[in-house]
């Protein structure tokens, strides 16, 4: 989850919330690639997971990567949750520990993949005197949610609070879950709404291709991606598929609406978090807020609050895509790639937008709610989903030959796309792959995957 912002501007008209979203158009030639994922630690010597506090938890380790970038620590209630990047790449931690780097906006696929091997360079580096390695699967397989340590983030202690309300497995998601997402940008209200239809409804697709969290409390748990099964019953007020976003008309104010319409969780003053789960943003802008009267309605409200929505593509001044498990460094790059290369091609986005057109609002429902559990089997209008991946990376990869972006050994950014094309060669995700090897080499144990799904 993105670094709270802060700007005191007041907002007390409902255009300037939508003028909010379109300050984020950008000329095409100043597109970029921002690339975000967490990855959940443990120590090496035995897997329990890594709590906030010791010699050894995840403050020290924070301390450590700011020794090794000198990235500037974030702060709050006196506990460091996080550091900040010169070039707008930030690093935070997750409830449960999980330990996410928000990508700095890049110009390409390649620019990408260096900044994520210098991440993971510096923090191996800070995680080898303690002890502590980092899974590339995206779902702790073993500990139970009582086992997981909580880190100290005000906001998380409220989201905490509100999730059982509205959701069985919103701490599930909290607190065991890892992803990886990709941030494209838009030069228009209408390039937006084609870039958003297109990736909302292939984002099933990266599901499938990604899938990676098949284990649970140690053994199997009957779903190759169980991370996309605990989203569907998380907060249907804030996830899912955005069915607004393919119906006429849609765009910056429609989206702006169903914010409107999402209750908060909270408002910040200051270094305080005020809880106010429940909520409603209109009566933060009428100043009539129960919980807070008096106060009105900020840049920064309007911005945490849309950091505080999760459909399957989110919409802030950039485009988040939001479906899939993290895996090891090669299949996050495979993530950047994919998406660069099916939106940042006019031609590329008129084939993926193509691809979808006739799906229905019900057929879309029913894939994002079958994929989790049967991933590139997953039937959709009269093909399996693993057909659709094909020719979806069919279109990745000409919109990538299309950008011709080169890095120093000549390749373009279509050599990143290679795992996923052995994927759906070999008809099989990284999930089936470990299931495989629980049924066969790890002989019926989650615990070889501390020393195999490691970064």
């Amino acid at each position: 989850m993105a670094r709270d912002t802060s700007d005191t501007t007041p907002l007390t008209r409902r255009a300037e919330l939508i003028a909010w979203f379109a300050a984020g158009e950008k000329p095409r030639e100043q597109f970029a690639i921002g690339t975000e994922h967490e990855k959940i630690p443990f120590y090496r010597d035995g897997g329990a997971p890594v709590p906030y506090a010791g010699d050894h938890g995840v403050r020290a380790l924070l301390e450590g990567v700011a020794r090794e970038t000198g990235w500037e620590p974030i702060v709050d209630s006196g506990n460091i949750i996080g550091l900040a990047g010169a070039e707008g790449g930030a690093i935070s931690i997750e409830p449960g520990g999980q330990f996410e780097l928000s990508g700095a906006p890049l110009p390409d696929v390649h620019a990408t993949v260096r900044e994520l091997q210098e991440h993971l360079d510096a923090v191996a580096r800070a995680a080898e005197p303690h002890g502590i390695g980092f899974l590339t699967l995206g779902m702790s397989p073993r500990w139970t949610r009582e086992e997981t340590p909580v880190m100290p983030k005000s906001r998380y202690r409220i989201m905490a609070a509100y999730m059982p309300k509205v959701g069985s497995l919103g701490l599930d998601m909290m607190l065991r879950t890892a992803t990886v997402q990709v941030n494209v940008d838009f030069c228009s209200e209408a390039d937006m709404v084609r870039k958003m239809r297109a990736s909302l409804a292939l984002q099933p697709v990266a599901t499938a291709l990604f899938a990676n969290s098949p284990f649970t409390d140690g053994r199997p748990n009957g779903f190759l991606s169980r991370r996309s099964e605990i989203w569907r019953d998380t907060d249907a007020d804030r996830t899912g598929m955005l069915p607004e976003a393919f119906k006429p008309g849609f765009g910056y104010e429609a989206y702006v609406d169903w914010l409107l319409d999402m209750p908060m969780y909270f408002v910040k003053r200051g270094d305080t978090y005020h809880d106010v789960a429940g909520a409603s943003f209109r009566d933060l802008m009428a100043g009539k807020l129960p919980q807070l009267p008096g106060e009105f309605a900020t840049v920064s409200d309007w911005a945490n609050h849309a950091s505080t929505a999760f459909p399957e593509v989110r919409l802030k001044r950039f485009l988040e895509m939001r479906g899939s498990d993290v895996g090891g460094p090669a299949m996050i790059a495979a993530q950047a790639a994919f998406w660069t290369g099916l939106l940042y091609d006019e031609a590329a986005l008129d084939a993926a937008l193509d691809l979808a057109k006739d799906w229905t609002e019900a057929e879309r429902e029913a894939v994002r709610a079958t994929v989790p559990r049967l991933g590139l089997a997953t039937p959709i209008a009269g093909r399996s989903l693993g057909e659709v991946a094909a020719e979806a990376l069919t279109i990745a990869r000409t919109g990538l030959q299309a950008r011709a972006r080169r890095d120093a050994a000549g390749r373009d950014e279509t050599v990143y796309l290679q795992p996923l094309e052995a994927i759906v060669a070999a008809g099989r995700t990284e999930a089936e792959d470990h299931l495989a090897d629980y049924e066969g080499p790890w002989r019926r144990s989650v615990s070889p995957a501390f020393a195999e799904c490691v970064f």
